[in-house]
């Protein structure tokens, strides 16, 4: 009769099995990634699959870390690891200390993932670039100290502007420390404020070589910086993501120097050419301005000025004499009126019929008497004369039938 074991000792049976097997210890499987999963824990879980099979895979965070890419579903990739059995779940499963992109390198999958990343968020938009100054004072170089980048800069900013001040804060440009290094570089000339540009760069290598100028860190820290940065990563076709984040681009370091470094001698005969211009032009100006008051000078306005104002004196003759007449002619047409008037008044006026042998009558109230039938006998009246007033006391009223 055959033994009979419990799930548990089988399923040790069977693992054990897997480990003794060369095959499995060390395999190198491709395939299709998918259902992936980073856990908060930091160890990846995903399903590696083709066309006929699919197994379950799983890289712990200790491995996971030096990812340099980030897996997504169907990415075909290479993995490296272990087959073993999980315990658990009896479930034969991929334990992965390598994922290697399948065609694509990892750094170039890692390189377009990140550009994708950031452009998204607008660290490359045109519209964060800052200016160049036409003439800084000083300028910031991040970059080896021993390098054949810091040379060329050298030797091009003392060539074309041999008292420009250049600042060198050294750090790595490759390996694990040169990011950190980079990041602190920039973020000290911001802070001490004392250049107007900053070139950070390295001479041409490799991928690997440059690919601390693809580090996440340095390009936030490259579009976070005030000062204007020009990328200076020695390599003529490709482009680093320090290159989009920056605020120029140079093909080499040397061609950095020259965006950043005026050429002196270039700017003064520049600026000989502008005085000669000036002059010229102030020569030219002046030459017209004495013409225009030569004319001036020989208009009749001012060699005869008295034949300017004869014309006008007589003018004004002759309106002071037609003003004088139309003043006459108001003042005559005036007092005619006036004295038409006067006549009329005169007609009128009461006291000019008294002096013809008339009398007004009126009761001591000042009501004018016209009718005799108003007064009654023994009334007292008044009466007003040409020349004085008379008080009386009427005898006797009479009424004149006919008037």
């Amino acid at each position: 009769m055959s033994s009979i074991y419990t799930v548990s000792d089988l399923t040790k049976y069977i693992k054990g099995m897997f480990d003794k097997d060369s095959k499995l210890v060390s395999v190198a499987i491709k395939g299709e990634l998918s259902n992936f999963k980073l856990h908060y824990s930091g160890h990846c879980y995903f399903t590696l699959k083709d066309a006929g099979s699919q197994i379950k895979g799983v890289m712990f965070k200790s491995r996971a870390q030096f990812l340099k890419f980030e897996p997504r579903d169907g990415l075909k990739v290479i993995a490296f690891g272990q087959v073993t059995v999980f315990e658990r779940d009896g479930q034969y499963q991929l334990y992965a200390d390598q994922l290697i992109p399948d065609g694509l390198g990892e750094l170039s999958i890692a390189f377009n993932q990140l550009k994708e990343k950031l452009a998204t968020e607008g660290l490359f938009d045109e519209s964060r670039k800052q200016p160049l100054k036409l003439l800084p004072k000083a300028v910031g170089i991040i970059t080896s100290p021993t390098g054949a980048a810091l040379r060329d800069i050298i030797t091009v900013a003392k060539r074309r502007h041999p008292g420009m001040q250049l600042i060198l804060y050294p750090v790595q440009v490759q390996g694990l420390e040169a990011p950190g290094q980079i990041v602190q570089a920039i973020r000290a000339f911001n802070s001490l404020g004392n250049v107007d540009v900053i070139i950070a760069g390295r001479g041409g290598g490799s991928i690997e070589e440059l690919w601390a100028f693809n580090n996440e860190m340095v390009v936030r820290a490259i579009a976070e910086s005030s000062i204007p940065i020009v990328s200076a990563v020695g390599h003529q076709t490709d482009y680093t993501l320090a290159d989009f984040a920056a605020d120029r681009r140079a093909a080499t370091p040397s061609q950095a120097a020259e965006l950043v470094v005026p050429d002196v001698y270039e700017l003064k005969r520049y600026i000989n050419t502008l005085q000669t211009m000036l002059e010229s032009n102030t020569r030219s100006y002046l030459k017209e301005r004495r013409q225009v008051l030569r004319q001036l000078r020989d208009n009749k306005v001012f060699i005869q000025p008295e034949k300017l104002f004869a014309d006008k004196k007589q003018l004004t003759d002759l309106y002071v004499e037609r003003l004088g007449q139309a003043v006459q002619k108001a003042i005559f047409s005036k007092q005619h009126a006036f004295k038409i008037l006067t006549e009329k008044l005169s007609i009128l006026n009461p006291l000019d019929v008294l002096a013809r042998g008339y009398c007004l009558a009126r009761t001591p109230e000042g009501e004018v008497i016209t009718k005799a039938i108003q007064v009654t006998p023994g009334q007292s009246l008044e009466i007003i004369l040409s020349q004085g007033r008379l008080d009386v006391d009427v005898v006797k009223v009479r009424e004149d039938k006919n008037g």
